[in-house]
C-alpha cells in the first residue's frame, strides 16, 4: 500500500490523480490534498478519498472551509497555509507527491517532496523551469526519484533505454529528442485576426481539457517551451538535442530518435490518466481507466515544424533556456503575468510575447546560487512585467 499526497488537487492532473487511486484502493490511499480557491470542491474530494489531511493554500479561505468540512461531517483535518503544504509533502508517511500546482506557487511544496527523498511525480514544470540546477542537485542528495509526469516528458522517459545515464544521451545512441505539440486552437488561424482573440477562444483546446492558465500558454505555444526547458533538465540535455515538432492529432505524445535510423513513439488517447497511472505505479503497469487506440478509426497522422511568426513565444523560451537559468526564472515569472492580466481582459492575446519579450529586455541575467535569489529574480520579473503590462493597457 503506497501513501499518496495530492499538491493540487482540484485542478485537471489532481482530479485524474484521484481518479487513478481510486480505481486501486487496494494499493494506493491518500494522505493529504491540497487547493487554493475551489474550497467545496476539494472538501467533496476529501469526502470521497478519505484522506488524512486537507490543506488551503489561500488563508483567507480557512474559516469558510472549516465552516464547510463540518456541514460535509469532513474528518479530515483542515489546515491552511503553506508551511503545512510543505509538511504533507514531505511528512515521513508519505511515498508519492503529485506535483500537479502550477505555477511559481507550486516550487516550495514541491520542493519540500524533493527534500525528504519522495518518489515526485512532476506535473509543475515551473519547478525546473525555475530552479532547475538546485532541483536537480536535491534530487541526487535526497535521493528523490523524479517521474515525468507531462505527457510528452513522461513520453520521452517511456521511449529512453533504462540503463541510460543522466545527461549522456549520446552514450546510449540517441541522436535527438521529438518534442511533440498539437499547435492548440489557433494553428491555422489567420494571423491578421489574433489581436480578437478573446479569453474563452484560448482556453478551448482541441485534445486536451485544461485548466485556463495552461491552456493559454498551449494556445502561445508558450507551454512547449517551458517543457522544452523542462526536457533539458529532466533528461540533462542541450538544447540542440531536442527539436518541437507539430503534431497536431495528439496521438504520439513524443519521440526519441536514435543514431541508427530507429524513432521510438510513445502513444495513447489524450487523456492524462496514462502517464498518471505510470508515474504511481513505475516500473509496473496500472489500468488507468483510458481506452486503447484504436488503429482501424486512426485517419492520419500529420507533422510540420512550428512557425515562429505564429508561435514566437515558444521560441522565446527556446531563447531563455539558451542563455541560462535566470533567463527562463524571469521568462516564466513574466508570462504568468502576462497570461494572468490577459485572461482579466487587461491585454490583447497578441500582446502576451510583448510583455515577455519586454521583460527580458529591460532585465539583466544573472547568476542564480540559491532558492532565495530564485525567489528575488521571479518577485523582480514579476514587477516588471506589471509595469509594462500597465504601460500597454
Amino acid at each position: 500500500m503506497q501513501t499518496v499526497t495530492v499538491l493540487g488537487a482540484t485542478g485537471s492532473i489532481g482530479c485524474n490523480t484521484l481518479d487513478v487511486i481510486a480505481r486501486h484502493p487496494d494499493k494506493y490511499r491518500v494522505f493529504a490534498i491540497t487547493g487554493n480557491s475551489q474550497i467545496e470542491k476539494l472538501l467533496q474530494q476529501a469526502k470521497a478519498c478519505a484522506c488524512r489531511y486537507v490543506v488551503i493554500a489561500d488563508e483567507s479561505r480557512f474559516q469558510h472551509a472549516k465552516h464547510i468540512a463540518e456541514e460535509l461531517n469532513i474528518q479530515a483535518e483542515i489546515l491552511c497555509g503553506e508551511r503545512y503544504m510543505n509538511d504533507v509533502a514531505s511528512a515521513p508517511e508519505v511515498d508519492i507527491v503529485m506535483a500537479a500546482i502550477v505555477g511559481a506557487a507550486g516550487l516550495n511544496p514541491t520542493l519540500a517532496a524533493v527534500n525528504a527523498g519522495k518518489r515526485v511525480l512532476l506535473a509543475n514544470k515551473e519547478s525546473l523551469v525555475m530552479s532547475g540546477a538546485l532541483f536537480i542537485q536535491a534530487a541526487n542528495e535526497s535521493n528523490a526519484e523524479i517521474l515525468p509526469i507531462d505527457s510528452e516528458h513522461n513520453a520521452i522517459f517511456q521511449c529512453l533505454p533504462s540503463h541510460a545515464e543522466y545527461g549522456d544521451l549520446q552514450g546510449v545512441g540517441i541522436s535527438q529528442i521529438l518534442l511533440t505539440g498539437s499547435g492548440g486552437p489557433f494553428r491555422d488561424r489567420p494571423l491578421e485576426t489574433f489581436s480578437t482573440i478573446s479569453p474563452d477562444e484560448a482556453c478551448a483546446h482541441p485534445n486536451w481539457s485544461m485548466g485556463r492558465k495552461i491552456s493559454v500558454d498551449s494556445a502561445t505555444m508558450m507551454n512547449k517551451g517551458l517543457e522544452f526547458i523542462e526536457a533539458c533538465w529532466l533528461f540533462g540535455a542541450k538544447a540542440e538535442d531536442i527539436t518541437v515538432v507539430l503534431h497536431p492529432q495528439s496521438t504520439i505524445h513524443s519521440m526519441v530518435q536514435y543514431v541508427d535510423g530507429s524513432v521510438i513513439a510513445q502513444m495513447g488517447n489524450p487523456d492524462m490518466r496514462t502517464p498518471i497511472a505510470h508515474g504511481l505505479a513505475y516500473p509496473e503497469r496500472i489500468d488507468a481507466g483510458v481506452a486503447a487506440l484504436d488503429f482501424s478509426r486512426l485517419a492520419d497522422f500529420t507533422f510540420s515544424t512550428p512557425c515562429e511568426t505564429r508561435f514566437p513565444n515558444l521560441y522565446l523560451a527556446i531563447e531563455a533556456c539558451q542563455a541560462g537559468q535566470s533567463r527562463t526564472t524571469q521568462l516564466n515569472a513574466a508570462n504568468e503575468i502576462a497570461v494572468e492580466a490577459f485572461l482579466n481582459e487587461r491585454i490583447r492575446f497578441d500582446q502576451i510575447e510583448t510583455i515577455n519579450k519586454e521583460t527580458l529586455q529591460r532585465l539583466e541575467p544573472t547568476e542564480i546560487c540559491s532558492l532565495q535569489q530564485v525567489l528575488e529574480e521571479d518577485r523582480n520579473a514579476r514587477d516588471m512585467a506589471e509595469k509594462i503590462v500597465r504601460e500597454i493597457s
